[in-house]
C-alpha cells in the first residue's frame, strides 16, 4: 500500500485528496471515500488504507476546501465538535457533489485506476453518497448512517445503479420516523439494498468513536467490501 497527496481540478479551483493504492505500482477499481464532519482525518486515511489493501485504489476528498482547506478534526473534544458542526452548517452539499463528481473523473483518469469507481461515505458522507448515486455516474456507493436522507427520497427515481445503506436503528441523527420514511421509500427500489442495525448508534464503525460497536463494523464492512466487489470488479 502506498499513499500520497492528489490534486483535483475544478471549475471554482483545485483541492486536494488523500489517495491509497495498492502498493506502488498497484491498480484496482476506485473508491471515494466520502469524509464525515471532521474533514480528511486519521479515519478517512485509515479507511482509504484499508481499501488499498483489499486491492482498491482508495481517494478521500477534502470537500470543506471551499470553506478552510485541509481540516482534520477528531470527536474528541467539545472544541473540535463544535468546529466541525460550524464547517457542517456553511457546507453546500450541492457543490459537495460536484466535487465527488470531479474526483470520480479523476479516479478514473488515474493510472492505477482499472475503470469502475464506487464511493462509500460516512454521517455527512451517507447523505452525500446517496445524492452521488442520484446525482452522478458513479458506479456504486454505500452510505453509513447518512443524515437528512429522508428528505431527500424524491431523487431515488435518479438512481440507476447499485446503492446500499447502512441504517442504525438508535441514530440519534437519524429519529424512527426518518428511518420509515426511509425503508418506505427505498425499500422496493431495484437498486437499493438496506441494512438496519437496530441495537447501533450513528457512527456505530467509527473506530474509536463513543457509539462504536465491533461487531456491527465487521459485518457492515463485509457485506461493504461484497458489494464493491460484486459492482466494480
Amino acid at each position: 500500500m502506498s499513499a500520497v497527496t492528489a490534486s483535483i481540478a475544478t471549475p471554482d479551483g483545485s483541492f486536494s485528496g488523500y489517495l491509497a493504492r495498492p502498493g506502488l505500482d498497484g491498480t484496482g477499481p476506485g473508491v471515494i471515500v466520502i469524509q464525515e464532519i471532521f474533514g480528511v482525518n486519521t479515519e478517512m486515511r485509515r479507511i482509504c488504507d484499508g481499501l488499498a489493501q483489499q486491492g482498491f485504489v482508495a481517494l478521500s476528498p477534502d470537500l470543506f476546501w471551499r470553506q478552510e482547506p485541509n481540516v482534520v478534526l477528531t470527536d474528541n473534544t467539545e472544541q473540535e465538535w463544535g468546529r466541525a458542526f460550524e464547517l457542517m452548517q456553511g457546507f453546500d452539499a450541492d457543490k459537495g457533489v460536484d466535487d465527488i463528481a470531479a474526483s470520480i473523473a479523476f479516479l478514473r483518469g488515474h493510472e492505477a485506476c482499472t475503470g469502475k469507481v464506487g464511493a462509500v461515505g460516512f454521517c455527512l458522507g451517507g447523505k452525500l453518497a446517496y445524492m452521488t448515486a442520484a446525482r452522478t455516474d458513479v458506479d456504486c456507493s454505500i452510505s453509513y448512517y447518512g443524515v437528512g436522507i429522508q428528505d431527500m427520497l424524491g431523487e431515488a427515481d435518479n438512481i440507476s445503479r447499485p446503492l446500499m445503506l447502512h441504517v442504525a436503528g438508535k441514530d440519534q441523527f437519524v429519529p424512527p420516523e426518518a428511518q420509515d420514511a426511509i425503508r418506505s421509500g427505498l425499500d422496493g427500489h431495484a437498486q437499493t439494498t438496506l441494512h438496519f442495525y437496530p441495537e447501533c448508534d450513528h457512527a456505530f464503525a467509527r473506530v474509536g468513536g463513543q457509539h462504536y460497536d465491533a461487531d456491527a463494523a465487521a459485518t457492515a464492512r463485509e457485506r461493504s467490501l461484497s458489494f464493491m466487489n460484486e459492482h466494480l470488479r
